[in-house]
C-alpha cells in the first residue's frame, strides 16, 4: 500500500506542477462577447467554416478541437457484503483520462487500486463456517479443532479498470456563459482482480474468540464496540488464510481471479479555472462475486441473496492537456448555447429605428457624428461637415476651400504661403519691356520658347504663329527676319546650330502651315547670345527659380526685316537637339497643384 502511495502523490505532483508552467505560456485570452465566442477559428475543426459562421455566412459553427482530462482521485472504498464493514474501512486511489464526445456526453478510461477491510463484533458458530468455501477449500477442519465460534474478518485488495460513458447533466444549464459546475452520472464495464485474505489462527494456535465478548451484551451497541475493540487487540496482522473462490461466478481466467464488472456512479465536479476541477463522486462496482469478503452465509441456513458490492467515494483532481492557442477546454465545460444566447442579446440591445434628422443634413440622427451640422453645410456620410483640403476649417467656412497642402492656414482657411523667390509678373514683363525697347520694331510680333535641347515647335505657341501669319498675310510687301537662340548651357558651336535649326522649324512650319512664301522669312541665329536673363549659371543642377529664366532664353524672336537683313546659311557643328515634343532630360516635371490641377 505504500508503494502504491507513493506513484500516487508522485503522480499528483507532476499534474499540479505541469500544468502551471504550461498554462503560463499558454493561458484563455478570450472573452466571450458578441463575434467572439469564447474559442478562435484556429480551436476549431475547420477554421474557414468558422470563421464564415461568424461573419453570418455559414449556418453552424465548426466543432471546436476540445482537450483531453486527466485526473487523479483518492477516498474510502469498503465492501458492501456478509461481514459488517470497518468504518473508516481503507484507502482507494486511481489515475483516469477522459475525453468528451459532445457538449454532454464523454469517455472516461481508469485503473484503479482499492483496499477493504471487515469484523464482525458478533460470533459467529463453526457450523456455519463449516458451509464456507472459505473452510472447504483451505481444509481448515483440523486446524480448528474444538473452536466452536469465530469472529468473521476479511482484508480485500482489489485492481480494477473500466471504460464508461459519463453524462454531465450540469451543461444542460445555459445560465450563465460556461457552466462552472458539473453533475454526472456515469456507467461502464471493467474488470477488476481481487485478493482476500482472512485471519483465522494466532501463527500456529487458535485464537481464544471467546474471550472478546465474555461478558458483554452484544444486542447493545456500546458492548459491540468494545468487542470489536478487543477483537483488533487480540488478532496479529497475518492474514494467512486465503478467502474462498465460486467455480460458478463468471470471471476471466481458469484461476478465476479476473471478474468483469458493471460500474456505474455519480458526482458533481467544480470548475477552479479553464485549466483545472476538482470534484467529489461515489461508485458503485458490481460483479457476479459473493465471496469478496470471504463469506457468503450469515445463519446455517441463510446464504445471502446479494453479491458483495463494492463502493468507492474519492475527490478527483483534473487536468485540461494541451495549448489553448490551438484547443479549448473540453466540451462539457463550454456552454453550447452561448452564441446563440449572445447574439439574441446583442440584436436586443441595439436602439429602435428612428429617422429623425435634427440638423437636416440628410444623415438620420442615430448614424450622425455631428447632428447640429448648420444648415447647408456639406457633409460627407457620418454627418460630420465637409473639410475638402483637411486645413481644420470646414468647406462651410473657408474661403479656399482647396488650400495649397503642406502649408499653415489663417482662421478664414486661406493658405499661409511664404515667398520662394520666385519672378512675380511684374518682375517678368520688366525685364521683357527693357529687352524690347532696345529692339527694332515697326510691328509687335510675338516670341515663342522651347524646352531643354529641343527645336519642336510646342502646340501652346501654336496661337504665337498664327498672328505672325496674320500679320504677314494683311501685308504681302512684309518680309519677317527669324531670329534664333539658346541659353548658355553647352558648347558655343553646338548652340549656334540649335538655335538655326529653331529658325528653321519655326520657318517650315509657317510655310507648311500658312502656305507663307518661303523668300518672305529671313532665318538668323544667335546661339547663346542676347540673353534675356543674363550672368545664369552655366550647369544643368538649377532650382525651379534659375531653370525658368533658361527657358526665357531659349526662344525664337520675329523682326520686321530692313535693308541688308539676310539670311544666314547653316553654321559649322555637330548636330544638335530634337524635334520631338517632351523634356530631354528624365524624371516627372509637372508644374502647378496637383489637387487642382497641372
Amino acid at each position: 500500500m505504500t508503494r502504491i502511495l507513493q506513484i500516487f502523490f508522485g503522480t499528483l505532483a507532476i499534474l499540479l506542477l505541469g500544468p502551471s508552467i504550461i498554462s503560463a505560456q499558454n493561458t484563455k485570452t478570450t472573452d466571450l462577447e458578441p463575434g467572439n465566442y469564447g474559442f478562435a477559428d484556429n480551436q476549431t475543426k475547420n477554421p474557414e467554416i468558422n470563421a464564415q459562421w461568424k461573419k453570418g455566412d455559414y449556418p453552424y459553427p465548426a466543432r471546436p478541437k476540445d482537450m483531453w482530462e486527466l485526473g487523479v482521485n483518492i477516498g474510502h472504498s469498503f465492501v458492501s457484503g456478509d461481514v459488517e464493514t470497518e468504518l473508516p474501512a481503507s484507502l482507494g486511489v486511481g489515475i483516469h483520462v477522459r475525453k468528451a464526445v459532445n457538449y454532454l456526453f464523454s469517455v472516461r478510461a481508469g485503473i484503479n487500486y482499492y483496499s477493504a477491510r471487515g469484523l464482525d463484533a458478533r460470533p459467529t458458530s463453526l457450523s456455519v463456517f463449516k458451509r464456507e468455501k472459505t473452510y472447504s477449500q483451505n481444509n481448515l477442519g483440523a486446524r480448528l479443532g474444538d473452536v466452536r465460534t469465530i469472529h468473521r474478518n476479511y482484508k480485500t485488495k482489489i485492481w480494477g479498470g473500466s471504460i464508461e460513458g459519463v453524462l454531465n447533466i450540469g451543461n444542460l444549464l445555459f445560465h450563465s456563459p460556461e457552466p462552472k459546475w458539473g453533475l454526472n452520472m456515469a456507467l461502464g464495464l471493467g474488470i477488476n482482480a481481487p485478493q482476500t485474505t482472512i485471519n483465522i489462527f494466532d501463527g500456529n494456535s487458535n485464537y481464544n474468540w471467546s474471550s472478546a465478548t465474555q461478558g458483554l451484551d452484544m444486542s447493545k451497541k456500546e458492548d459491540r464496540k468494545t468487542a470489536r475493540q478487543n477483537l483488533r487487540d487480540m488478532l496479529d496482522d497475518s492474514w494467512e488464510t486465503d478467502g474462498g473462490e465460486e467455480n460458478t461466478i463468471r470471471a476471466l481466467g481458469d484461476d478465476k481471479t479476473i471478474y468483469p464488472t458493471l460500474k456505474g456512479g455519480f458526482g458533481v465536479t467544480r470548475k477552479i479555472n479553464d485549466r483545472f476541477n476538482i470534484g467529489l463522486q461515489h461508485e458503485i462496482v458490481f460483479a457476479d462475486n459473493d465471496l469478496l469478503d470471504g463469506f457468503e452465509y450469515r445463519t446455517a441456513v441463510d446464504r445471502s441473496a446479494n453479491i458483495d458490492m463494492l463502493h468507492y467515494t474519492s475527490v478527483t483532481i483534473n487536468f485540461n492537456l494541451g495549448s489553448f492557442n490551438n484547443r479549448t477546454q473540453p466540451l462539457y465545460w463550454v456552454n453550447p448555447m452561448a452564441p446563440v444566447m449572445m447574439d439574441l442579446a446583442e440584436v436586443k440591445s441595439r436602439p429602435e429605428l428612428d429617422l429623425t434628422d435634427t440638423d437636416g443634413d440628410g444623415v438620420i440622427d442615430m448614424l450622425d457624428q455631428e447632428p447640429d451640422t448648420p444648415v447647408g453645410a456639406p457633409v460627407d456620410v457620418r454627418g460630420v461637415a465637409l473639410d475638402s483640403d483637411q486645413d481644420g476649417v470646414p468647406d462651410y467656412m473657408d474661403k479656399e476651400p482647396f488650400s495649397k497642402p503642406g502649408f499653415d492656414v489663417d482662421a478664414d482657411g486661406v493658405a499661409i504661403v511664404p515667398d520662394q523667390g520666385y519672378l512675380t509678373e511684374d518682375e517678368i514683363n520688366t525685364l521683357v519691356n527693357n529687352k524690347m525697347s532696345n529692339l527694332r520694331m515697326d510691328w509687335w510680333l510675338p516670341m515663342i520658347h522651347f524646352d531643354l535641347n529641343k527645336y519642336y515647335v510646342k502646340p501652346a505657341y501654336y496661337g504665337a504663329l498664327l498672328q505672325v501669319a496674320t500679320v504677314m498675310k494683311n501685308q504681302p510687301d512684309l518680309k519677317v527676319v527669324v531670329q534664333g537662340y539658346t541659353d548658355n548651357r553647352g558648347s558655343a558651336d553646338y548652340n549656334r546650330v540649335l538655335s538655326y535649326n529653331r529658325s528653321k522649324a519655326v520657318v517650315d512650319y509657317l510655310v507648311d502651315r500658312y502656305d507663307i512664301a518661303r523668300e518672305r522669312l529671313i532665318i538668323q541665329y544667335g546661339g547663346e547670345k542676347n540673353e534675356l536673363v543674363p550672368e545664369l549659371q552655366d550647369n544643368y543642377a538649377l532650382d525651379k527659380r534659375e531653370e525658368m529664366q533658361q527657358y526665357l532664353n531659349r526662344r525664337v524672336e520675329f523682326y520686321v526685316a530692313r535693308p541688308g537683313d539676310e539670311p544666314m546659311e547653316k553654321p559649322e557643328g555637330p548636330e544638335a537637339g530634337e524635334g520631338t515634343p517632351g523634356s530631354s532630360r528624365s524624371g516627372t516635371k509637372y508644374s502647378g497643384n496637383k489637387n487642382s490641377g497641372y
